[in-house]
């Protein structure tokens, strides 16, 4: 029987070295993926498990992540809120910044005991807000857009394979170039590109991998976020809720934007794990 726990320390060692921080979690992954089992069978079955085939194709994966590639495209999958998610390249990874966004949302739709919550998910990608939100509330309605078709194929696919299909209306939109004018929202929700063209230049290259139109938003990396400013109050309902994740320094220019625009009543800007400013919640004067 293969020792487990030393196969992979001396693994993650590798893995650390390359300067990759959460190595023994990801080989841990990466284990769990090829063997089709939780951590706790892992580390109760896995030695007798881990056969000859199997550390052959565990190799190929950790050659091709020592080489900084991000493991979710590698194993094609990515946890979010307690979901596995299909991802590849045409998409970006989800990260935890935006499950912030979820628990907040959850929270305004239980204080505002909305039976029947109308959502308008802007720039979906892989569909994790949408397909989680359709997950934990059963009568929720949800217009999910994005630009790119091939995203909303993967998005479509995980709403087919977690739930909440039939609560989805995936729709390839340019921001809200698909939404009729008289359609009215509860939430507003993004997780918008908000990437400086020259902060871009700097990022880790896991993150380069994502497709750059995601991360992306020109020279102070308030492009989009601008459009949302712009147009969401438009389509939300009385006493409705904008949220949408930020740039670390961007806090201060979103503040100024909306105190110039008489339509938005208050601001509140929520900070994330790492005590930085994450998620913005605007509500308007809508009647």
């Amino acid at each position: 029987m293969e020792n487990l726990s030393k196969f992979i320390t001396q693994k993650a060692a590798l893995l650390r070295s390359a300067g990759i921080d959460q190595a023994r979690v990801e080989i841990e992954l990466i284990l769990c993926h090829l063997l089709e089992i939780d951590r706790l069978k892992l580390y109760l079955e896995g030695g007798r498990l881990l056969t000859d085939e199997i550390k052959k194709d565990f190799e190929i994966i950790l050659n091709k992540r020592l080489k900084r590639y991000p493991l979710q495209y590698i194993l094609n999958e990515a946890w979010f809120f307690g979901r596995k998610f299909y991802v590849n390249e045409a998409v970006m990874v989800p990260t935890p910044e935006t499950e912030l966004l979820c628990l907040l949302t959850f929270n305004f739709i239980k204080k505002q005991h909305l039976k029947r919550p109308r959502i308008l998910d802007i720039g979906t990608g892989s569909g994790v807000i949408a397909v989680t939100l359709a997950g934990e509330f059963d009568r929720v309605e949800i217009v999910a857009v994005d630009i790119s078709e091939a995203a909303l194929e993967i998005a479509r696919k995980n709403a087919a394979t977690l739930g909440g299909a039939d609560r989805i209306d995936f729709r390839r939109s340019d921001f809200f170039e698909a939404v009729a004018e008289d359609e009215k929202f509860d939430l507003i929700l993004s997780n918008p590109p908000y990437i400086t063209d020259e902060d871009y230049k700097t990022l880790p290259p896991e993150v380069l991998a994502d497709p750059k139109i995601a991360l992306v938003a020109g020279e102070k990396g308030l492009d989009a976020i601008e459009v949302i400013l712009k147009q969401a109050p438009g389509y939300l309902r009385r006493d409705g809720r904008i949220l949408f994740e930020i740039g670390y320094n961007q806090s201060e220019w979103i503040t100024a934007l909306t105190k110039k625009d008489q339509r938005f009543e208050s601001i509140n800007i929520v900070r994330d794990l790492n005590n930085i400013d994450r998620v913005v919640i605007l509500s308007c004067g809508n009647k």
